[in-house]
């Protein structure tokens, strides 16, 4: 496994679009659309994935887009199925929210941004008042390992590093509440839901921790600190316990050699960081190590003008630009592009996530034989409802580990969602209403299916393991057979292997 301390050298070495080569590096060494990490991937079944085309994409509209400004036009198709089918469990990652810059550019000011929370400042949320206080009754949850000691809300008046804004908590008080009304019908949790329903987890970070009680307070039908655990995921692919993998470690490392030259291969961008640094009164280096990108998208997203200097001795002194904001921007939009192509990321991220969607797809698998005719129900419930509170470092590799290479970069308060149904039983393969009244024969279990959306888009046709099952058969929906037999097999074909010990520890040759 690569180390911590190395992967902080290639960082410095390389200072683009990295990725973790090791599931402990924290977010903040790497960086991509915002300094985190790097993938990029486009529009859904509907809007998600739209008909490529040949007009490269707008580097500013596309960073606009990431910072994903709260509103209340949003259409999500979360909870939309076929008639008398039964909604059996939901399965939610998140990305955190909007948060203050990892890094900051050397002698420029800090972007003047206020990190508590306010009722009067914008954006605001109709919950934020009973959610305020509510968090401040934390101390009657229950906290695993060392979450009990991280802040429950954003509180400094001048942010700190990384820390998520009210721009963040909004975001996710409204993924929650719309999920909520997605789901308020399909009876997915009562109002007096069981401890034994819910599964939240969350890595030790205060963003991702902050942002998971956001969405929970807006999605919960009753938010009751005495019923809430929260599980801690130390590893930021959200690992567990099967985190080793040396060939997920090797491909990371081929594809930050690839991103190492194509970078250096673009003049375009070199002379722009030369010009930024010269500006600074920097070391061409130095910029780049400082990750400019991470605090001039910051900027952005607030509204801010970007960072100017006095003329001095060691620069030329004026303001950073958007122009060289583009430059930067339309490098990574162009690196996303050859990713896609050469296929190394896709690899790292089967590997990756497998221990994630495993563990989703045992869900599942257990959810559909509890909810079998006549299995007697656990008692306080099945866990019907999982949220995972992540990173991009998370989420990229989510997506191209289930095909979506196509799907926009997650944003702030990205949302990928797996949807559990089972089709109304049938009688001797009949839908049960078109059988006689005289007919004594049983009825038959439906079958299960899956669904999966990305920011609110049904995705889920587009996914390796059902991209080409006839959407237009007799079952609208995806066969979790599909997924399952894709997990447990089928994805580790793209690496030459049929499992994942073998993917990970396989000799070359």
């Amino acid at each position: 496994m690569v180390s911590t301390a190395a992967a902080h050298l290639l960082f410095f070495l390389i200072s683009v679009n990295l990725i973790p080569t090791n599931p402990l590096a924290e977010e903040q060494m790497f960086q991509a659309v915002d300094g985190d990490a790097g993938v990029a991937l486009g529009k859904s079944r509907k809007r998600v994935l739209p008909v490529p085309h040949t007009q490269e994409p707008d580097p500013i509209s596309e960073a606009y887009g990431y910072c994903n400004t709260p509103n209340h036009t949003e259409q999500a198709w979360e909870g939309h199925s076929p008639a008398d089918y039964k909604l059996l469990s939901v399965q939610v990652m998140i990305r955190h929210g909007d948060r203050y810059p990892l890094y900051s550019i050397p002698k420029t000011k800090r972007p003047a941004i206020d990190c508590s929370l306010s009722i009067n400042r914008k954006p605001s949320h109709p919950l934020m008042t009973s959610f305020i206080s509510h968090m401040g009754q934390g101390g009657r949850g229950h906290w695993e390992s060392t979450l009990g000691s991280v802040p429950r809300l954003p509180n400094h008046s001048a942010c700190e590093m990384g820390e998520l804004t009210q721009t963040g908590v909004v975001q996710h008080l409204h993924n929650g509440q719309v999920l909520h009304q997605a789901y308020k019908h399909h009876n997915l949790l009562p109002f007096d839901w069981s401890p034994h329903q819910i599964w939240v987890e969350t890595t030790g970070k205060s963003r991702t921790l902050q942002s998971g009680l956001s969405f929970l307070y807006g999605f919960l039908p009753n938010f009751d600190w005495t019923k809430l655990t929260v599980h801690h995921q130390w590893s930021t692919l959200f690992c567990g316990s099967t985190c080793d993998c040396p060939a997920r470690n090797k491909y990371l490392e081929e594809e930050q050699r690839r991103q190492y030259r194509l970078r250096v291969a673009d003049t375009e961008l070199e002379r722009t960081y030369a010009d930024m640094a010269r500006t600074l009164g920097l070391l061409t280096r130095q910029l780049r190590a400082a990750n400019p990108i991470d605090s001039l998208l910051c900027h952005l997203c607030h509204g801010l003008s970007f960072p100017c200097v006095p003329t001095g001795e060691t620069g030329t002194g004026g303001c950073l630009t958007m122009a060289q904001f583009a430059v930067i921007r339309r490098q990574q939009l162009d690196d996303e592009v050859e990713r896609r192509r050469v296929g190394l990321y896709h690899k790292y991220a089967i590997l990756a996530m497998y221990p994630y969607l495993n563990r989703t797809a045992s869900k599942m698998e257990r959810v559909a034989k509890s909810s079998e005719a006549g299995r007697r129900s656990r008692a306080g419930g099945e866990e019907v409802f999982t949220l995972s509170s992540a990173h991009d470092v998370t989420m990229a590799p989510l997506l191209s580990a289930l095909g979506l290479e196509e799907a926009k970069f997650p944003r702030f308060a990205a949302r990928v969602v797996f949807e559990l149904w089972r089709s109304p039983p049938t009688t001797q393969g009949l839908p049960k209403k078109r059988t006689s009244k005289g007919d004594k024969s049983k009825a038959k279990d439906g079958e299960v299916f899956i669904r999966v959306l990305y920011n609110g888009e049904d995705v889920t046709f587009h996914t390796s393991f059902c991209r080409s099952h006839d959407r237009h058969a007799s079952q609208p929906l995806c066969p979790l057979k599909n997924f399952l037999s894709f997990v447990r097999r089928d994805m580790f074909s793209v690496v030459n292997a049929t499992s994942y010990q073998e993917a990970c520890y396989k000799r070359p040759g």
